[in-house]
């Protein structure tokens, strides 16, 4: 027998062999997988954008299935019409939730928040924000160079060139949560859309005493608690210098809005108020320097005028 047979037939013995070790290793060590698993997947949008928190439609596929419950599980991007095809697929029951959006809790625009300095290093927020407070004195403020921006996968942020702020679009954001984690000043928050796209909330996170965040911005929230006072429904607390009004609470009646000495409570989506005519007509008094405008912030004599206004 040549030896070109001899090794032709060594190796087919030696897979064979090899072959019949693989398929009883294969067997013993395998994995079963629930089928719902790639059923689940499919009823999934397949934007693997990691808002649910899971590493994709895969890992939140896996988990919905794993789970006993789905309380905890949501795909932002699918919402509540998605979430519910999946509790059919798997039997069981999914809450309702509101949904949310990304909002920009900064309104230090130019004009609001004048520079101080000029940042000629990488444009990134994250770098700059490592490296000093900021082309303004606001150490707390969005930087304008845009990582919120690069983090959207679903194109929902631009940045304003004339503000240097960041916008969101309502149609497009999807509360995926990436522009959240790529703030490194945390500006980005997830709140309820609310009814008809209406929400309030106050447009400041800087943590500073009153005189010094309103000499860095000009809409600043300076913690006075006119705001908490005024909400009925006490959705609003200080802490830190600082307001925030919890939209769980917030009914929108928009009264911490009017008494706002600055500005920084915004409301969105609302029709314009109706100015009370007869009122001014009858009492021409009434229209002074100590009304506040709700679209604009007030200047310090206005805000001196109005606290000795309320005394």
């Amino acid at each position: 027998m040549s030896t070109i047979v001899i090794t032709i037939i060594s190796l087919c013995a030696i897979g064979i062999v090899s072959a019949v070790i693989l398929y009883f290793v294969a067997q013993k060590f395998k994995v079963e997988e629930d089928p719902r698993i790639d059923i689940v997947e499919g009823l999934l949008p397949g934007a693997n954008c990691g808002g649910c928190g899971y590493p994709g439609c895969r890992g939140l596929a896996e988990a919905a299935v794993k789970s006993d419950t789905l309380d905890g599980i949501m795909c932002p991007v699918g919402g509540t019409e998605t979430m519910s095809k999946v509790a059919t697929v798997l039997g069981r029951e999914v809450k309702t939730e509101a949904p949310k959006i990304a909002v920009v809790r900064c309104n230090g625009n130019c004009e609001n928040r004048p520079r101080s300095s000029e940042y000629d290093g990488a444009r990134s927020c994250a770098i700059e924000h490592a490296l000093y407070i900021g082309d303004t004195d606001c150490g707390f403020g969005c930087l304008g160079c845009g990582d919120c921006v690069a983090a959207c996968p679903f194109d929902a942020i631009h940045m304003n060139p004339a503000t240097l702020l960041p916008i969101v679009s309502d149609e497009k954001c999807v509360a995926c949560g990436a522009c959240v984690k790529a703030c490194p000043r945390n500006i980005m928050e997830l709140r309820n859309k609310g009814p008809k796209d209406r929400r309030v909330f106050v447009s400041c996170v800087n943590k500073d005493k009153g005189g010094i965040a309103r000499k860095a911005c000009k809409v600043a929230c300076i913690g006075c608690g006119k705001c908490v006072k005024e909400c009925p429904f006490n959705a609003i607390t200080i802490e830190n210098n600082l307001a925030y009004i919890d939209f769980t609470k917030c009914k929108l009646c928009r009264k911490c809005v009017g008494v706002c000495p600055t500005g920084a409570i915004h409301e969105v989506n609302f029709p314009p108020r109706k100015m009370e005519t007869d009122a001014i007509k009858a009492n021409p008094a009434a229209k002074s320097a100590t009304t506040i405008s709700l679209s604009q912030p007030a200047n310090d004599t206005q805000i001196i005028a109005k606290e000795k206004n309320d005394d």
